[in-house]
């Protein structure tokens, strides 16, 4: 009966074009409400039971039925699925607004379209087991994103991301598709996850696990398979690069773990390939972020580094069962796979709130901003609680998964293996320098934006978002606080998932003792802060407060823009040490000395990704040089086109004469 609801809600999406305007958006509404109604219900009726539920059949695939199989690991994404979708669907409400006048119907009820399609998709990749069903569904997901990627497509430069994103998604299909027949082959047959435990009985793991870590990588942005996403992340509405942040690039993560839950041997060298990765990608994540001026496409790069945490929690994971650390298995699945759900959270809601602030400054540059916190003063504080969350820092969600984190760090640096020590130590340095470099970007960031005076007209004349914008606002501000001050509430689902991967994980129900220390220090935290905060009141009862403008150090009349720290001045020692790497160009004109009198000038610095110039721009170029050579041959007249014909079937002649062919 539900499958046949879910079906309905699914059949519903291509009814929004014959839908007005004005009700496409509660037409959308209805058609996402049921999907996560439907889908939660199964997810949490799996938490709650405990048990696999194989027994949906959904349609009929190529003369095959097809059906749902949902396991706890499904069910965990499809809630990460589901939570972040809705908050990103209430939040384009208002985002969708500023678009009413310059798109139609039409266009409005394709973006509506697509949006539903991402989300079923979404949902139906970690529900299909089936080989042809699954890379059908994947490709679903692709397409819808790309369109909604390409809303604004009256830009050029749009168009151009969307196509370059498109191209790559398929790349990592093509990935997914030799390795899934490298299992048909192997299995006589047997296409799909189900295949994947006969063939990894029989056969190593490592190559074929590869082809799938590419395949599943580029979708979830590991350097070197990220170039798709700084870019991909800006060009896309905020609420769409919400969710693809948030969530779809996690559905990359689940193909990994899914295909790691079949593989039994060649453990540690997976792991060991999967920590390698990751640590480079958290680092060199953040690494480029910081020299970002681009709000949105700084926080791209720190979904990457973020992705690298993730990878590291799985990488140590899957180390700890290789090397039958148990403590080691438990909290580093348990902190990796709690960490997707605390990104999905403050990743959406930094997403969120800098679109509202693009909304108001009709600019992404963080340079062109200063002072937001008076003008918009509800955004920044929640800027500020996905701030700290994605800093790791206690109180917020960050903090509980990156501790789970560490505690299997730590517990697990025992005598007598210097190899595993080693790698644990390199981990733990890893961690913490992504953790500083974090909080680094994190500062600047905040204290361009929304610190210091107005740097521009539209800083100046910008007023706060209102109506449902906020309401994700709160949603996700409440969730992020829940998980960091009671995190103990999530011991029980986050044991069930991480059951799949090692059978010890009610180890994680002991980290539960430490977990109540945090909420307990959390809460008298809180307490002394409410506490002063009520004395300060009281003390001011009565007394009038004043506001003036912020004390300029001598420089008032000076344009603000040049009298306050900049984004690239707050980074430049730091840029210092990573110049080579991240490729920091600066464009301007030297003062020459006969120069008395000193024109106009300006001061411009970028940066570009060496993984894409070197492994994407150089050799597309290089393509590009030798077909342009090659149009030598198209000369549009007939005569030398039947010339080509009559050459090649002369030369298959003399090749089936020699035997040759």
């Amino acid at each position: 009966m539900e499958v046949t609801i879910f079906n309905i809600f699914i059949l519903l999406a291509f009814v929004i074009f014959i839908v007005p305007k004005k009700s496409q958006y509660y037409f959308s509404a209805f058609i996402h409400l049921g999907l996560i109604g439907i889908s939660g219900f199964w997810a949490i009726n799996c938490f709650y039971n405990y048990s696999e539920v194989s027994s949906l059949p959904f349609i009929t695939f190529f003369s095959n039925p097809l059906n749902l199989t949902i396991d706890v690991l499904s069910a965990f994404f499809i809630l990460v699925i589901n939570c972040t979708v809705l908050t990103g669907f209430i939040y384009a409400k208002g985002y969708l607004k500023s678009y009413s006048t310059n798109k139609s119907k039409t266009e409005f009820a394709f973006h509506h379209f697509n949006f539903i399609w991402l989300h079923i998709s979404m949902l139906l990749v970690v529900m299909i087991r089936d080989g042809l069903a699954f890379l059908f569904v994947w490709e679903l997901m692709s397409l819808s994103s790309f369109f909604l990627v390409i809303f604004e497509n009256e830009k050029q430069e749009v168009i151009k991301i969307g196509l370059k994103y498109l191209m790559q998604m398929h790349i990592g299909l093509v990935f997914i598709i030799v390795a899934f027949i490298c299992v048909y082959i192997q299995t006589n047959g047997d296409i799909g996850f189900d295949g994947l435990s006969l063939y990894f009985a029989t056969n190593k793991p490592f190559l074929v696990f590869i082809l799938f870590f590419i395949g599943f990588g580029i979708k979830a942005g590991f350097i070197p398979l990220h170039t798709w996403l700084p870019h991909a992340h800006p060009a896309a509405p905020s609420h769409v690069s919400g969710v693809m942040s948030g969530v779809m690039i996690k559905i990359g993560l689940y193909g990994i773990l899914r295909v790691l839950t079949y593989i039994h041997q060649d453990l540690f060298s997976i792991g060991m390939f999967i920590l390698v990765i990751s640590l480079i990608s958290g680092i060199l994540g953040v690494t480029f972020a910081i020299v970002q001026h681009d709000v949105k496409k700084l926080l791209a790069y720190h979904s990457i580094e973020n992705i690298g945490i993730i990878g590291i929690g799985i990488g140590l994971g899957v180390i700890g069962i290789a090397a039958n650390i148990p403590v080691l298995a438990v909290l580093g699945f348990a902190g990796g796979i709690l960490h997707i759900l605390n990104h999905s959270l403050f990743k959406s809601l930094l997403f969120y709130t800098s679109g509202s602030i693009y909304l108001q400054l009709h600019t992404r540059n963080i340079e062109q901003m200063g002072g937001m916190i008076k003008k918009m003063p509800k955004t920044a504080i929640f800027f500020l609680i996905g701030s700290l969350a994605i800093c790791g820092l206690p109180l917020f969600n960050g903090f509980i998964s990156e501790f789970l984190i560490y505690s299997g760090i730590f517990k697990s640096l025992l005598p007598g293996n210097l190899f595993i020590d080693i790698t644990l130590l390199f981990s733990l340095s890893g961690l913490a320098i992504i953790g500083g470099l974090a909080i680094f970007c994190f500062t600047k960031v905040f204290s361009i934006i929304f610190l210091g005076t107005p740097r521009s007209d539209s800083a100046t004349k910008s007023t706060e978002v209102k109506g449902s914008m906020l309401i994700s606002f709160f949603m996700i501000g409440i969730i992020i606080i829940f998980i960091g001050i009671l995190p103990a509430f999530i011991i029980y689902p986050l044991s069930s998932v991480v059951g799949i991967f090692t059978k010890d994980s009610s180890i994680l129900y002991q980290s539960a003792y430490n977990l109540n220390n945090i909420s307990l220090v959390s809460g008298i935290f809180i307490g002394l802060i409410c506490t002063l905060g009520l004395l300060r009141n009281r003390q001011q009862k009565g007394k009038i407060i004043k506001q003036g403008p912020i004390w300029g150090c001598g420089y008032t009349g000076i344009n603000p823009a040049k009298s306050q720290y900049t984004a690239t001045s707050y980074a430049d020692n730091f840029l210092l040490l990573v110049d080579r790497l991240v490729n920091v160009k600066k464009r301007f004109i030297v003062f020459k000395s006969e120069e008395i009198f000193p024109r106009k000038r300006t001061f411009h610095t970028d940066s570009s990704d060496i993984f894409e110039d070197y492994l994407v721009s150089l050799p597309s170029k290089k393509i590009l040089y030798w077909m342009e050579k090659a149009a030598v041959f198209q000369t549009g007249q007939i005569q030398h086109y039947l010339l080509y014909a009559l050459v090649f079937l002369i030369v298959i002649f003399f090749l089936s004469i020699l035997n040759w062919i």
